[in-house]
């Protein structure tokens, strides 16, 4: 049995989200988005009766982001913006940041190129005392983790 110190796993609600360069601790949610490559099958005329496994397309899921709605509208202008004129300018790079108990940046996930398709506010109810959520989703092209 090892005797060094002990190292426990990270709890997932300390985290940040810089979005293009602007820091922001509001968001009650955000996924880490999959990667996935696709298994392409090939096989050779001497390569009865097996087939060899190739990589093909690698493919990034979304991202979600929640948070309570206050006055800012930031993150409807970014998404208004893609409505408006396209994503090509709207674009930017986001980094997912996890702290721990003690307020130090842990692990880091650095993404690229995202930009919002899917923008949608929770409903009202007079009968509800539930906080209004803003949902954003981001499409992107790559994710890294860099710590």
């Amino acid at each position: 049995m090892a005797t060094g110190a002990r190292t426990d796993p990270y709890r997932n609600f300390r985290f940040r989200i810089e979005i293009g360069g602007i820091q922001t601790a509001s968001f009650a949610e955000a996924t880490i988005p999959d990667t996935t490559t696709d298994s392409v099958d090939y096989r050779e005329g001497t390569d009865l009766p097996f087939q060899k496994k190739l990589s093909g397309l690698t493919k990034y899921g979304n991202i979600t982001l929640k948070k309570g709605l206050t006055d800012s509208v930031e993150l409807y202008q970014w998404r208004k913006s893609v409505e408006d004129a396209g994503a090509i300018k709207a674009r930017k790079n986001i980094s997912l940041v996890l702290i721990d108990e003690e307020g130090n940046d842990k692990a880091r996930w650095d993404i690229m190129e995202a930009w919002p398709t899917k923008y949608s506010p929770s409903g009202f109810s007079a009968k509800a005392n539930e906080v209004v959520i803003e949902t954003l989703e981001l499409v992107h092209e790559g994710i890294k983790r860099t710590k």
